[in-house]
């Protein structure tokens, strides 16, 4: 055998032996590659933590707003006007209970101190909202059946929606610094680009 041939054999050798260890680590809980969108969010985890770990940053006491966007307080006018709107769905939305505990996570912006691990204590956040809102549609399913005539199927379908249409909403306008009153880690001080 040649030395050239010995050398690419080796040369494949090696690169196959890298690729087998590659896919060996991503089958161990490797993270993902980020996409570019995603690598600019990180960066804003980054800064959320830089900013939580300042002497003088301290963490606001805990404030919700139900559910964001103008959905609570909507949802409480519509029952303030129509008294049959009120009996039927109550003064606040059903999944108000979903949009305090999203925004509790969102306070704190996660537990580590790693920017990778907040980016996913958000992501997890925001999937464990759009499961709580669907499942709400359990506890009403009766109620709309009876009122609105509704096959579970519909219900579903409306459930899905309004859970679906809740985390686009809260992916694209929930990441951190900012600036915005939900923003993830909003219980600490503004830690945008501009934040003083």
């Amino acid at each position: 055998m040649t030395l050239r041939r010995t050398l690419k054999k080796t040369a494949f050798g090696a690169s196959l032996s890298l690729c087998l260890v590659c896919v060996a680590q991503a089958d161990e809980g490797t993270p993902e590659p980020l996409g570019f969108v995603d690598q600019i969010e990180l960066g804003a985890h980054q800064r959320l933590i830089d900013q939580r770990q300042r002497p003088e940053s301290q963490l606001n006491a805990f404030t919700t707003d139900g559910c964001s966007g103008g959905m609570s307080a909507t949802w409480d006018m519509m029952a303030r006007w129509f008294p049959e709107f009120d009996d039927l769905h109550q003064g606040t939305p059903p999944w108000q209970d979903c949009c305090v505990t999203h925004d509790r996570a969102y306070h704190l912006g996660g537990v580590d101190l790693d920017a990778r691990a907040s980016f996913d204590a958000r992501l997890e956040a925001d999937e464990i909202l759009r499961q709580c809102v669907k499942e709400t549609a359990e506890i009403r399913r009766d109620a709309l059946r009876a009122q609105y005539d509704l096959s579970d199927e519909r219900i579903d379908q409306a459930y899905d929606l309004i859970s679906a249409s809740m985390f686009d909403a809260v992916r694209v306008g929930g990441g951190p610094c900012s600036g915005l009153t939900w923003r993830w880690g909003y219980g600490w001080p503004h830690c945008g680009l501009f934040a003083k």
